[in-house]
């Protein structure tokens, strides 16, 4: 809720304030504590309140008083954070970048007249904000004495981290024979290019069944190229031309502007291959018009596969008859509902006759069994407490349209701890059906300062605790893992992402620019920038726009000239392409907590970045020359995550020496540093780095330069390092290489560099979890892997070692490995035949490998195939020439894929 995090945002702010190295204020320590305990009681009466106009159009109007109250508290706080920075640093008397004011009164001594920051009126404005807070709190203790509110059942969840350990997977319950006579459609006899849509209602499994025909053996099987896309009711015809040509084919030029360019593109590709294209969530046949010519009909069984709620629009698509999705009968619904809730346990006698009639409630809906499942899954085994969901759903379900089905998914809503709902709110300020980086969604958390802390946490572990909340109440979908099971991005359903704007948009939790809003956006913290929104609305909206807003999300390539937002914290853009550029004097916004955006070619980070005193994240887009960063950013004290997108990078000058204040100690995240001249100076001033992605481009000027990659055993909390030594500098660097026993994740791209005494550095590496080699050099032609190495490596990737001719594994090294990729390998064979032996390995892909490699790999499988009985290594075989003996040893376990670069 929108009070909830307003509350946690304050707190939030008076913490910082009192612990960071070198405040901009100080706040009267009685008026800090008459302000903590009044904002720590209205927090706990908000994670057992219910509001007594929940379930109506309209935000509650204490919850949204409170909302008001907090947000003045904090601009009175960061208005004169403003005042001070900006007024000291012009102050003649005193050199501003040597340490911040830390004394208000102090300040307005030092400054000139007319400059003069007034100590005593902040002191007043505060006061007055916090009788504000003192009467919301006044009000709430009114509320709790005269209706004795008893907590929820669903009260126990606020404040706790615990998460359920039942991992729920994506299940097709109910659906086999819909599913068995798709697959027909498929693979059968007819010759022509066909449309197959899938019809039914929001939620009822139309994306759950396609997804599951497209990861599907048999379909893998058949088909050469497979490509997937959603539509949505928000179409753009080129970004998704361009979406199924990279699907298809991430070698294919995708950074054409113009649609029909791209359509020729996809259509060459295509042509002459069998495809099968899923283009999912449509709601307009005249998107598929705008397509339809770039999708060849080669008389070769092609199949085009089209999900849509409206079934009107089917029978345009196609004469053929439309798979309708039908709901679940009572048998399918009771399976899905147990195995949501319990996975393979027994289901509790006690619950089961309260537990069918839930269930006999959602009407046979998919989503609606699994997100209520989702719901109980995270409750206690309480009767009385799933009598109350079931009590609450019977008011409900006498409609059959989506409105109806947003009123039943909001009982989970409803239901999510206090803590949890202001994240899932924050979920719907991404584009429909948009991946979403785990990681940037956690940093964005972070940065709007909602997530409550908790004693011994860091704010980092909380997010993901927080995210994995969601997931296993299935408001959040996986979309994809990363090689060590990691969730790399997210997705939110559209249904579940209409039920986020609902709410956010009776609490003000943030406003869509385009969209009705009777509100309007004067009293808007967050403002959402779609895609599709021109750069007219964007100049006509900044004009009437409150100066209060905190955070700009922009999708699109306009984004909007910022000049006088004085409390903005957050600034995303999140445009991949040309555009959208914004200005240096984003660096003049001192409140700043996330900045994420392109700059113009030439771009160079300003001197003014130290006033940003609060700034956690940087991520700057320049595509230009390498920029240089300037030195003032070694104070930073509480940046964590520092990232450069682009070819060119960023230069890192020396800190000052002897300067005790020049310090990055939070610093988690360097990522497109090249040249780094690592030395016992600079591992000092990043004793908490986790996270190093630099490289190496020039040769070295300075000899004692050629030893900084010795000081990496220095960084002690380092997990992750990607290094990279590119042809034209010295393979010196890595002669002296060390590497700390904390590293998890290891990329290397060595150049003409010899690997033999590296990988015996890597190989005893005790944590190390992921390994990625590129180039590099063998000596002796060989690698031999000896018992011991690699103790808990899970994934291994190798690529254009060209010279490697020999492969060997001794006892029972590599014992946890997962996943195996080898690129380019051209000179080497054979794979040694000790693979299979491996009891973990899942899965290898070879990319432009020997055909003698292939065959010798298929036969490692066979044979562990006929000791097992069944396969346990699935692989993947990627070739520009597929000769007819490597296409014969194809099998659903063993695909093999050719391509051609154009």
């Amino acid at each position: 809720m929108a009070a909830y995090a307003a509350l946690v945002s304050v707190m939030h702010i008076i913490d910082t304030i009192e612990h960071h190295h070198s405040p901009p204020i100080s706040i009267d320590k009685q008026q800090v504590e008459s302000l903590t305990q009044t904002v720590i009681f209205l927090q706990e009466f908000l994670e057992g309140y219910k509001s007594p106009v929940a379930d109506g159009d309209e935000a509650d109007p204490l919850e949204m008083r409170i909302v008001d109250a907090a947000h003045a508290v904090e601009d009175v706080i960061e208005s004169h954070i403003v005042n001070v920075i900006k007024l000291g640093r012009s102050s003649p008397n005193e050199e501003f970048l040597q340490g911040y004011v830390v004394d208000a009164a102090h300040a307005a001594e030092e400054v000139n007249s007319g400059e003069e920051v007034s100590c005593i009126d902040f002191y007043e404005d505060l006061q007055q904000v916090i009788e504000e807070m003192n009467v919301m709190k006044k009000e709430a203790m009114e509320i709790v004495a005269e209706a004795q509110l008893q907590r929820k059942v669903s009260s126990t969840h606020a404040g706790s981290l615990t998460s359920s350990s039942n991992v729920k997977e994506s299940m097709m319950v109910g659906f086999d024979d819909v599913q068995l006579q798709l697959l027909d459609r498929l693979t059968g006899g007819n010759r022509n290019r066909q449309i197959i849509p899938i019809t039914g209602m929001g939620g009822i499994g139309k994306t759950t069944l396609a997804r599951h025909i497209f990861e599907h053996t048999l379909v893998k099987q058949h088909f050469d190229i497979r490509g997937w896309t959603t539509i949505s009711q928000t179409y753009n015809v080129r970004e998704t031309l361009r979406e199924v040509l990279h699907q298809v084919s991430e070698d294919s030029r995708n950074d054409l502007s113009d649609e029909n360019e791209l359509g020729e593109n996809l259509y060459k590709y295509l042509y002459g291959r069998r495809y099968i294209i899923i283009l999912d969530d449509m709601w307009s046949v005249e998107v598929w018009d705008k397509m339809r010519f770039f999708f060849p009909d080669y008389n070769d069984g092609s199949r085009v596969i089209v999900t849509t709620r409206l079934s009107n629009l089917a029978t345009e698509l196609t004469n053929s008859n439309s798979l309708d999705m039908r709901f679940l009968d009572d048998v399918s619904s009771w399976s899905l509902f147990s195995k949501t809730v319990f996975g393979d346990e027994v289901f509790p006698l006690q619950l089961e006759e309260i537990g069918k009639k839930i269930v006999g409630k959602c009407k046979g809906l998919p989503l609606s069994i699994a997100v209520i499942g989702g719901l109980l899954a995270k409750s206690e085994l309480i009767l009385e407490y799933w009598e109350h969901i079931e009590k609450n759903l019977s008011s409900i379900v006498n409609s059959e349209n989506d409105e109806y089905f947003l009123r039943v998914l909001k009982l989970s809503y409803d239901h999510l701890p206090a803590y949890l709902k202001p994240c899932f709110l924050y979920m719907g300020m991404f584009e429909e059906d948009e991946e979403i980086r785990v990681a940037e969604l956690m940093r964005l958390w972070v940065s709007e300062g909602f997530l409550k802390p908790i004693i011994n946490k860091s704010s980092k572990t909380i997010a993901k605790v927080y995210l994995k909340e969601l997931v296993d109440r299935n408001l959040i979908l996986v979309h994809k893992l990363g090689a060590v099971g990691n969730i790399k991005y997210c997705k939110m359903h559209d249904l579940l992402r209409d039920l986020s704007f609902q709410e956010a948009e009776k609490q003000r939790f943030y406003y869509v620019l385009g969209q009705h809003y009777p509100r309007g956006i004067n009293s808007q913290c967050r403002i959402v920038i779609p895609r599709s929104t021109s750069a007219m609305t964007v100049r006509d909206a900044m004009e009437t726009m409150s100066s209060r807003a905190r955070s700009f999300i922009c999708h699109g390539d306009t984004v909007p000239e910022l000049l006088d937002f004085r409390f903005l914290r957050t600034i995303l853009s999140t445009y991949k392409y040309s555009g959208g550029c914004l200005d240096e004097n984003v660096f003049q916004m001192v409140n700043l907590r996330y900045l994420s955006a392109r700059f113009r070619s030439g771009f160079q980070i300003p001197s003014s970045i130290s006033l940003l005193w609060n700034l956690d994240t940087l991520i700057v887009s320049c595509w230009g020359e390498p920029m240089t960063a300037p030195v003032e950013i070694w104070k930073m004290h509480q940046l964590k995550h520092l990232e450069i997108v682009g070819l060119g990078g960023m230069y890192l000058p020396d800190p000052l020496s002897g300067d005790s204040d020049v310090m990055m100690e939070n610093v988690e995240t360097l990522k497109g540093v090249i040249d780094f001249n690592l030395n016992e100076e600079v591992v000092k001033r990043i004793p908490n780095i986790k996270k190093l992605y630099i490289r190496y481009r020039h040769k070295v000027m300075d000899r004692d330069r050629v030893k900084c990659l010795s000081y990496l055993q220095c960084l002690s909390k380092l997990e992750s390092l990607t290094c990279i030594i590119d042809d034209g500098s010295d393979d010196e660097y890595l002669q002296s290489i060390s590497f700390p026993h904390s590293l998890k994740n290891l990329c290397l791209g060595c150049g003409k560099f010899h690997l033999e005494e590296i990988l015996e550095k890597i190989g005893s590496l005790p944590l190390l979890e992921k390994l990625t080699l590129y180039k590099g050099q063998f000596a002796r032609r060989r690698w031999e892997i000896v018992e011991g190495q690699f103790p808990c490596l899970k994934y291994l990737s190798l690529g254009a070692c060209a010279d490697m001719e020999c492969w060997t594994l001794e006892g029972s090294c590599l014992p946890r490995l997962e996943q195996l990729h080898l690129s380019w390998m051209e000179s080497l064979d054979e794979f040694p035949s000790e693979i299979g032996e491996i009891p973990n390995l899942k899965s290898i892909e070879l990319v432009g490998c020997s055909e003698s490699m292939a065959v010798s790999l298929k036969k490692i499988v066979d044979e562990q195939e006929e000791l097992q009985g069944e396969p346990s290594i699935h692989v993947l075989v990627k070739s520009f020439n597929v000769s007819q003996e490597l296409q014969s040893l194809a099998t659903p376990n063993f695909r093999v894929f050719g391509y051609s670069l154009m």
